[in-house]
């Protein structure tokens, strides 16, 4: 390939350094697809023969069959996957092979190949949350009436109802779907026939490439072109804000898997064991998830720094664009496979998520609530009276509603038996009605929305 230029070859260290096939091999169904577009298109606007052109393609369509039957080989002296499979060609159809790289480069060959990559991860990420959102849903609807104890500062805060809580992971999966969904309507604009970095001197028809990669049209600059990665940058902010949201869910599936917890029992299939305690099972899994987190945000890190300061237009350290994306593509997929399962077979118990929410005086603002509403008492006087209360119950080591109304009655004689109308944990979730609020009703109303949203029977 420098054979014009350089009287000798590379050295061994340029030779390791410079090659990019043990990667960018994952480019080679796209990399097929954009020249069988690209040589069409110089077929139709006569750059080369329409002779060479179906020779040249059905030699692509033997390389591709090749590939997917054994693989992309790996000859580090082609440094790439657009120059194996041009050398394969050569092999296959002879000179004719040297007409695909007729009015293009590999700098608009890869950023093509790329994009569309990025393309179909997209895809994916979004086919993968909405299987997770569906299991949300589903489970949301099943526990729509069983209370559990909500949590501030990892402290019983409210009673809220699971359904809620699962409802809560469907928002953050809706914005991360809008997210990929936003990246991919900004990617999609093809670059191929920016060439180097300046166009082409040749008669083609980039809007006829566009179109049969399934772009919704050309670049508008080539310099931009080549040197674009922001669709790869957006595909991982967009993942990694995606993967905080699963390490949170799977951070609450090991806590509430503890035998101090015990709110549900993980499923054996993502559960592991201990090589010395036989008691032992471990949500390996969950913890995965949590951990693959970190590993994606530092892919996203190190793409942004890659590209920190690059002057227009391509530059070598653009080759590292890839392993960080590959890498954070494969663990978000692997991470929403193992959350979606584990929310669809996790077995909740909630009857203990029931006694944790009475044990933890979660009722208390209901009780401030009760005293604003009935009592005609200011919210921070009755919050004051409310702790009095709360102190009391815990030196009897009762529940508030089980505090006698004599003990209550001390604290303030405007306190009468109807306050106990308001102190259960039911009484509690049913109050709070008010628009999205953990109110079965509510929680009802939007599994039912969400369904409709998924395409889901109800």
């Amino acid at each position: 390939m420098w054979g014009g230029r350089f009287a000798g070859g590379p050295s061994a260290i340029m030779r390791e350094i410079n090659a990019s096939i043990p990667f960018d091999k994952a480019l080679w169904r796209q990399d097929i697809l954009a020249s069988q577009a690209h040589v069409a298109m110089l077929a139709a606007q006569k750059i080369v023969s329409a002779e060479d052109a179906e020779t040249i393609s059905i030699g692509l369509d033997r390389i591709a069959s090749e590939y997917e039957a054994d693989g992309v080989p790996e000859d580090w002296d082609l440094e790439d996957i657009h120059m194996t499979t041009e050398s394969r060609l050569t092999e296959l159809v002879g000179p004719a092979a040297g007409r695909l790289h007729t009015a293009r480069s590999r700098n608009d060959q890869v950023a093509t190949d790329f994009k569309m990559w990025v393309r179909d991860a997209m895809d994916a990420a979004d086919a993968a949350l909405e299987r997770l959102q569906r299991a949300l849903v589903t489970r949301a609807g099943e526990h729509a009436d069983s209370v559990m104890p909500g949590f501030t500062h990892l402290q019983t805060a409210q009673p809220v109802t699971l359904g809620h809580h699962l409802m809560a992971y469907y928002e953050m999966t809706r914005r991360d779907r809008s997210r990929f969904a936003d990246a991919r309507a900004r990617l999609n604009q093809s670059p191929l026939g920016s060439a180097a970095l300046a166009g082409t001197g040749f008669p083609i028809d980039r809007d006829m490439t566009a179109e049969a990669l399934g772009f919704d049209g050309p670049t508008q600059n080539s310099l931009d072109a080549v040197s674009d990665r922001d669709f790869a940058m957006d595909y991982l902010m967009a993942a990694a804000q995606c993967s905080l949201h699963l390490s949170r869910l799977a951070e609450e599936m090991v806590t509430w898997a503890s035998q101090l917890f015990g709110f549900i029992r993980l499923p054996d299939a993502l559960s592991t064991g201990s090589s010395i305690m036989p008691q032992k099972k471990n949500p390996d899994a969950a913890e995965l998830v949590r951990g693959h987190a970190g590993r994606i945000v530092g892919a996203t890190t190190a793409l942004m720094v890659t590209m920190k300061g690059l002057p227009l237009a391509y530059s070598k350290d653009m080759q590292d664009d890839k392993p960080p994306v590959f890498e954070a593509a494969g663990l978000l997929d692997l991470s929403l496979a193992a959350m979606a399962s584990m929310v669809e077979d996790t077995a909740f118990n909630t009857d203990r998520m029931r006694a944790a929410a009475e044990r933890g005086y979660a009722t208390a603002t209901d009780l401030a609530d009760w005293l604003v509403t009935e009592a005609d008492i200011p919210f921070r006087e009755a919050h004051h009276i409310t702790g009095e209360a709360v102190r009391l119950a815990e030196t009897q080591g009762k529940a508030l509603d089980a505090l006698e109304l004599a003990d209550l009655k001390a604290i303030d004689e405007r306190i009468d038996e109807r306050v106990y109308s308001a102190l259960s944990v039911d009484a509690s979730v049913a109050a709070r009605a008010s628009y999205g609020g953990t109110a079965p009703e509510q929680v009802r109303q939007r599994v039912a929305e969400a369904r409709q949203s998924l395409g889901m029977e109800n």
